[in-house]
C-alpha cells in the first residue's frame, strides 16, 4: 500500500500506510500527474470541447402547446444536466392564453424576457404583472409560476449548470427580486440614442443593473445583462470579452448579422469571421474570447439582448473585455 509522507521524517516515508492512518481509503488512487507541455490548456476537442457557433431558429417556439424549450447544447459541452454554456441555461417559453407554466430550476440566478404576451408571476406571496419587453431577475428561493393572458414567449437563463458542476446547492438570495418594465428601458434608450456622444460608441446599449451588486454593476452576482441596439446602416466594431453571450434577437429586419472570429485582421477587422444572419426571436451563442461585430444593412432599428456569465466574471477579475482599435470601457 501507498505511504503517507511526514514533513518531519528525513526519509520523507511515515511508518504507517495511507489506510491505516485514513480509513475512507488510499488517497493516491486517483491522484494523475501530467507534463505541463501537453496537459496546459486541456481546451481542445475530444478533451474539454471547444464552445462552437451554435443558433436556433425562431420557429423552436412558433407553434405547440405550453412548454419549457430548452436551448440545451449538455451532450456537446459534456455537461451533467440541460446547459447552453458550461455555467447557464437558455430556454424559451412557450405559454398558451389561460395556462401556467412552472420554471423550476435549482440556481441562484434567474432572467426572463417577455418577447409577446402578458400575464402574471406568482413567486412565493408575491405577484407581477408582466407584458412584452419586460425583464425581471428572480434570485434562490420559491418556485416562479408564470401565468399567460394570451399567447406568450419569454426568454429565460439560469445559472443551474455552474451549481451542478460545484456540487451545490443556493442556500439564500443574493439579491432582492428586480422588474424592469419594458416602457422604462424604452425610454431610457430614446435618451441614450438622442445623445450627441452616442454617434461615437462602440455600442449603443443600456446595461441592467442591481443596487444588492454595486461593485459588479450587474443584473445578478452571477448574470449579466444588455439591451442594445443597432440602428440602421450601423456598423458596432467588434469587441470581445472571457464570458460566454447566449445571444436572443428580440427584433429585426433582413440584413442584421454578426460577424464573430478569434483573431483580428491588422486593419481592426475580423480574420475568417463567420457570420451568424439575426432572426427575429432567434438565438445563437457567441464564444468567449472571440472578436464579434454587430452590422445593421436593413432599413431598420434592431434590438438585441445578450445574457452573459459576466457577473460572476468581473467577480473573478476575469472578464478581459477588449475593443478593436484599443478603445477603453469605462466610466
Amino acid at each position: 500500500m501507498s505511504q503517507a509522507i511526514s514533513p518531519n521524517s528525513d526519509s520523507g516515508i511515515k511508518s504507517g500506510t495511507v489506510d491505516q492512518i485514513n480509513p475512507i481509503g488510499n488517497w493516491q488512487t486517483k491522484g494523475q500527474l501530467f507534463d505541463y507541455r501537453k496537459a496546459a490548456n486541456p481546451v481542445r476537442p475530444g478533451l474539454t470541447e471547444p464552445i462552437g457557433y451554435y443558433q436556433w431558429d425562431p420557429a423552436i417556439h412558433s407553434t405547440g402547446p405550453t412548454a419549457i424549450l430548452p436551448l440545451d447544447r449538455s451532450d456537446h459541452l459534456g455537461c451533467a444536466a440541460p446547459a447552453t454554456s458550461p455555467a447557464l441555461a437558455a430556454h424559451f417559453l412557450r405559454i398558451l392564453p389561460g395556462e401556467e407554466l412552472k420554471a423550476a430550476a435549482v440556481a441562484t440566478s434567474s432572467l426572463f424576457y417577455v418577447l409577446r404576451g402578458q400575464g402574471q408571476l406568482q413567486y412565493g406571496s408575491n405577484q407581477l404583472e408582466w407584458g412584452q419587453g419586460d425583464l425581471f431577475v428572480l434570485p434562490a428561493g420559491d418556485t416562479p409560476i408564470l401565468h399567460a393572458n394570451q399567447e406568450s414567449i419569454l426568454y429565460w437563463v439560469h445559472d443551474g449548470p455552474l451549481l451542478t458542476y460545484l456540487g451545490v446547492q443556493p442556500n439564500r438570495a443574493r439579491f432582492e427580486p428586480t422588474h424592469y418594465p419594458a416602457q422604462v428601458l424604452q425610454s431610457e434608450l430614446e435618451a441614450l440614442l438622442a445623445d450627441p456622444s452616442s454617434a461615437k460608441s462602440n455600442r449603443l446599449s443600456l446595461l441592467m443593473a442591481n443596487s444588492d451588486l454595486p461593485s459588479t454593476r450587474t443584473v445578478t452576482h452571477t448574470l449579466w445583462a444588455m439591451l442594445g441596439v443597432v440602428p440602421a446602416g450601423a456598423v458596432q466594431p467588434p469587441h470581445r470579452h472571457q464570458s460566454i453571450a447566449l445571444d436572443l434577437i428580440i427584433d429585426c429586419d433582413p440584413g442584421c448579422y454578426s460577424l464573430v472570429g478569434s483573431e483580428l485582421e491588422d486593419d481592426g477587422t475580423i480574420r475568417n469571421p463567420f457570420r451568424v444572419d439575426w432572426q427575429s426571436g432567434g438565438a445563437f451563442i457567441t464564444p468567449p474570447g472571440h472578436w464579434h461585430a454587430h452590422i445593421n444593412e436593413s432599413g431598420r432599428i434592431a434590438r438585441l439582448l445578450p445574457i452573459q456569465d459576466a457577473g460572476l466574471h468581473t467577480y473573478l477579475r476575469s472578464l478581459d473585455i477588449r475593443f478593436a482599435g484599443g478603445l477603453v470601457a469605462g466610466d
